[in-house]
């Protein structure tokens, strides 16, 4: 799951106005942050086995630190602690809370039976939907274009850099996504955890765009008549 992720923090913006959507990014995708900087220092490891799935050549053989299920409720439990030390309302750290718990449950949605429960000798689960690649782009896509619907029903660009930074953003999501299940085998499982770093990015980039957004009022019964909007004052976002 990868733009299965984004669709997530993207969604949760409107809820989440008190955060920067790159915040929301960081937790959604934030245990394949870890997961890089683990391979690197030898505390998780992974194999390329063309086949394995349909949609993946990835064999991950060993990653409790960064993606059971236990861990992923410690790390759930990080990002509400960091947001309310940094004063942010229980219920929008609860929320970024939630966003790096989804990330388990998709990839359960994805991944062959290779998620462990605990570290040590756990069971091992996945419902294997990268086994069928169409589904695979069926499902992930339906989820990355409900979020950006969402997004944008929630947002509205605030100048010109608010239009090219987000759907530059969700462009270059799209490209890293879409050929992967037609792509050659990476090289080599460390090229694969030095690509996989360059995903710190995209909450810097998805932050750079969403300061230059602002929340869409909802309509209420004693909102201007339409076409009123127009002319009054872009509302300012609570940041």
């Amino acid at each position: 799951m990868f733009v299965g992720h984004a669709a997530v923090a993207l969604a949760a913006r409107k809820k989440a106005r008190s955060v920067s959507l790159g915040w929301l990014v960081a937790a959604a995708f934030g245990l394949d942050l870890l997961w890089p900087v683990f391979l690197l220092v030898g505390l998780e490891r992974v194999s390329i086995v063309p086949g394995i799935t349909a949609a993946s050549p990835l064999r991950f053989d060993y990653y409790p630190w960064s993606h059971s299920l236990l861990m992923t409720l410690a790390w759930s439990l990080v990002a509400y602690g960091l947001a309310r030390w940094r004063g942010v309302s229980r219920g929008t750290s609860g929320l970024l809370g939630a966003l790096v718990l989804s990330h388990w449950v998709l990839d359960v949605i994805v991944h062959r039976p290779d998620l462990p429960l605990w570290p040590g000798a756990s069971p091992l689960v996945g419902l294997g939907l990268w086994n069928s690649v169409a589904w695979s782009l069926i499902v992930e896509g339906v989820l990355f274009a409900a979020g950006i619907f969402l997004y944008v029903r929630a947002t509205r660009p605030a100048d010109r850099t608010g239009v090219f930074a987000y759907w530059s953003w969700i462009l270059v999501m799209t490209a890293m996504w879409l050929p992967g299940p037609f792509s050659p085998p990476p090289p080599s499982a460390r090229a694969v955890a030095w690509v996989s770093l360059g995903m710190w990015l995209l909450p810097f980039w998805a932050a750079w765009a969403d300061r230059h957004r602002t929340p869409r009022e909802p309509a209420t019964a004693s909102s201007a008549p339409a076409g009123a909007e127009a002319l009054s004052p872009a509302p300012t976002p609570d940041r």
